[in-house]
């Protein structure tokens, strides 16, 4: 921007000073800037923290209420088991399974097992307070860093919103001081001449 290039060096709170060529525009500009970054910093912290804390209270939540359960494959799962009995978590396939929740009611479902297994294996399953099948709930270190990480993203989202509407409304303030300017030299800029 050219403007920023007939700017002298940088005074800090010049807008606040005592000054007879300080303008009212200065003044509501320098205003606005303290408030939307006090505006930017507020809400990035609070929204950012209410993320946070509800994250890790609902990962909490799940933590408490879900429970692992041994159920029972049905059926033989496709595949082969291989030679040395032992396979990576990325070779499973998916198998019925059996199981029985704390009321005594049975429930059944699909999830994925080692390729091969026979009727009657058993694996372990995660279920809710109902009984359904669950993923197996996260730890409190991941749940720290989901918090942080979602808390973050929040944060840093709200915070942009008061951020760019005042650079809008700074820019807009920008604009209406030039054209004043403008305005204004176009009133005495003939005047000049005629000193000469």
């Amino acid at each position: 921007m050219p403007l920023k290039a007939l700017r002298g060096p940088k005074v800090w709170l010049w807008r606040w000073r005592r000054n007879p060529l300080r303008r009212r525009a200065d003044v509501v500009e320098a205003w606005v800037v303290l408030g939307a970054w006090l505006l930017t910093v507020l809400a990035g912290v609070l929204a950012g923290l209410t993320a946070a804390r509800t994250v890790e209270h609902g990962l909490a939540r799940e933590r408490a209420a879900w429970r692992p359960a041994v159920a029972r494959v049905v059926e033989r799962a496709p595949g082969s088991s291989p030679a040395n009995g032992h396979v990576s978590s990325g070779e499973r396939v998916w198998a019925k399974v059996r199981w029985t929740v704390a009321d005594g009611s049975a429930h059944t479902g699909r999830i994925r097992v080692e390729p091969g297994s026979k009727a009657g294996t058993p694996v372990t399953v995660w279920t809710d307070p109902q009984g359904h099948l669950v993923g197996r709930p996260t730890s409190a270190a991941e749940a720290a860093f989901r918090a942080a990480f979602i808390g973050g993203l929040v944060g840093v989202s709200a915070a942009a919103v008061p951020f760019v509407g005042g650079l809008a409304l700074r820019g807009r303030l920008e604009r209406r001081r030039m054209d004043a300017w403008d305005t204004e030299w176009a009133r005495l800029g003939p005047q000049w001449g005629r000193m000469v």
